[in-house]
């Protein structure tokens, strides 16, 4: 049985699979930087409504699934985390500023997870 989740208008089940780099795909998510950029991502989905299903941070690129209110967009959740976790994370290690101009690529991988089952995402993520 599928659980939706509602608003105030509308009754949604949006699950995606998102995918981001650092800049230059640089090996940077280490050293409690993989941690604390869990904990950011985190309070961003509660904050905005948003649950965050699954989490992987890998020392060059960041796995999630999360699932989002359409009424937010998923592009804007997105823009958010990266958004505050950059600025939060260079403030909080500043060794990253030395190492990248930015902290985020500008792009990043997102596809609906659909019909599959849930457990199948989680044991890819």
């Amino acid at each position: 049985m599928i659980l939706d989740k509602s608003n105030k208008n509308v009754v949604y089940s949006c699950k995606y699979h998102i995918v981001w780099c650092p800049k230059y795909r640089r090996k940077v998510l280490i050293e409690g930087v993989d941690t604390r950029l869990k904990e950011i991502l985190l309070e961003t989905a509660i904050e905005f409504g948003s649950e965050l299903i699954e989490m992987e941070v890998m020392p060059d690129h960041v796995h999630l699934l999360v699932e989002c209110d359409p009424q937010l967009g998923i592009t804007r959740l997105i823009r958010y985390m990266k958004g505050r976790s950059s600025r939060y994370l260079r403030q909080e290690f500043p060794w990253l500023k030395s190492r990248l101009p930015t902290l985020w690529t500008n792009s990043y991988f997102i596809a609906t997870v659909g019909g599959a089952p849930l457990s199948v995402i989680k044991q890819y993520i």
